[in-house]
């Protein structure tokens, strides 16, 4: 499979997910201020749904965002490396292996979470409460892949960042 085709299909996916994740939200809140300050009455499952929807939009945007190279970059540290090409490649290894760990350790807590929450449900909703930490184990998960693989292919970092300085 063609890699930035692959990439254009994973970031018109999260987009899409993250639209309709934002969109549900934006429904179910709306509906709910019209039903209690016009009727006095509500939907007691739309606060519950809108956390479950807002968390697993968040960790969508974080994945999506790491492919894009759109996370925090520290460039103007790394940047001063250019002249130095072996310091910079083993900096962006250091980084990519410093990625990894935090996708191990962030992923291993969400795993916990995950087991902790089979046993118990939501209270209005009542959906498995492991669906909370869920997108954290899948976020870190493919972002701790996608950065095995840029480190085993010694992708270079990205440091086209530096007009995004403000």
């Amino acid at each position: 499979m063609n890699l930035p085709l692959a990439s254009g299909r994973f970031q018109r996916f999260t987009n899409a997910a993250m639209a309709a994740c934002l969109g549900v939200m934006a429904l179910a809140v709306f509906v709910n201020v019209v039903l209690r300050y016009g009727f006095g009455s509500g939907i007691p499952a739309s606060e519950e749904l809108s956390r479950l929807l807002f968390v697993w939009m968040v960790f969508l945007g974080a994945t999506a965002a790491y492919p894009a190279g759109e996370h925090m970059a520290f460039t103007s540290l790394v940047g001063m490396l250019k002249t130095r090409p072996a310091a910079l490649a083993a900096m962006t290894a250091l980084i990519r292996l410093l990625v990894i760990l935090a996708c191990v350790l962030v992923g291993w807590g969400a795993w916990q979470q995950v087991i902790v929450g089979l046993g118990s449900h939501s209270v209005v909703l009542g959906y498995p409460t492991a669906l909370l930490p869920l997108p954290a184990l899948l976020a870190c998960s493919a972002i701790g892949v996608m950065a095995l693989v840029e480190l085993i292919r010694r992708e270079p970092l990205d440091l086209g960042h530096a007009h995004d300085v403000e």
